[in-house]
């Protein structure tokens, strides 16, 4: 069992300005480069990427890499050596085989160092790039796409010879990582703008939640079977669905990424003489005999 670790002012102070700086605009995909730099700067490595993981298609969607503070490009016969080893070795399927995507782990949680290099793994896909010790932080992939089970982030920091990864930069980094995790949906967000549902949408979402056809919505609403197709059609758009169950999902069950519905809103139904048509039960009711 490890020993207490403790932070020094100087760890303290990157981690305070890792949480808080303003990293500007967000990159294509993943992170601020700067931040991966001050990532490099906290606990020390000669690599240290940040991947989008897919286990069941083996494919990376998309990998940053930053070395001695500049931005590169892990070279593309990687990935092809990768893949046939992943499930095989022990601590890059870990986040799959468990689910666990809490823990920040190295390689030397499974293996020895015998053992490590008798893999197919370090043979094929790390020595090449002289890849010695691993500490590997994992994430879930949403929101934008679906994260799935096979769908992960992955933070690598990779040396080449010498010492080990210590309790200490395992420690820093599972503190850091809400922090990680808040700053790539930051970042998504930014890429990937909230549709802005205005208040007619959230009208014709909330009776289609209701089991309402559009015959009804039409007739609750005072306007045309036209125009409630109209207008969802225009939803589907906004919310990049294409049926009526995925957008009443996608409203109802993420809110938070749309404009939220005001939850004292209730669709506005014209005075138009017609009497409003009664909302669906939340659940079978049978009368007592």
């Amino acid at each position: 069992m490890t020993g207490p670790v403790t932070a020094s002012g100087r760890d303290l102070r990157t981690l305070a300005r890792i949480v808080t700086a303003d990293r500007g605009k967000p990159p294509a995909k993943g992170v601020a480069p700067s931040l991966l730099s001050d990532l490099q700067g906290l606990v020390r490595c000669d690599v240290i990427a940040f991947d989008d993981f897919d286990s069941e298609h083996e494919k990376t969607w998309f990998e940053q890499a930053v070395s001695a503070d500049v931005v590169v490009t892990i070279d593309e016969a990687f990935e092809p050596a990768h893949w046939p080893h992943y499930w095989d070795c022990e601590p890059c399927s870990y986040p799959d085989r468990t689910g666990d995507l809490r823990s920040v782990v190295k390689i030397t949680d499974f293996y020895s160092t015998r053992q490590w290099h008798s893999t197919g793994m370090y043979y094929d896909a790390s020595r090449p790039f002289g890849i010695e010790h691993e500490l590997m932080l994992s994430l879930p992939a949403g929101p934008v796409r679906p994260p799935g089970p096979s769908r992960t982030l992955r933070l690598f920091l990779m040396r080449g010879p010498g010492p080990d990864f210590c309790e200490r930069d395992r420690d820093l980094l599972t503190v850091l990582r809400p922090h990680l995790h808040q700053a790539y949906l930051d970042a998504e967000r930014r890429r990937h703008p909230a549709p802005r549902l205005t208040a007619r949408h959230w009208d014709l979402l909330h009776l289609v939640a209701a089991g309402h056809t559009n015959a009804q919505i039409a007739r609750r609403l005072g306007i045309s079977e036209a125009t409630v197709r109209t207008h969802l059609e225009h939803i589907y758009r906004l919310l990049q669905v294409s049926s009526r169950t995925a957008a009443v999902t996608r409203a109802f069950t993420h809110p938070n990424d749309l404009t939220p519905p005001d939850p004292r809103h209730r669709p506005r139904v014209p005075r138009t003489g017609l009497s409003p048509l009664p909302a669906p039960p939340a659940w079978p009711y049978t009368p007592r005999s």
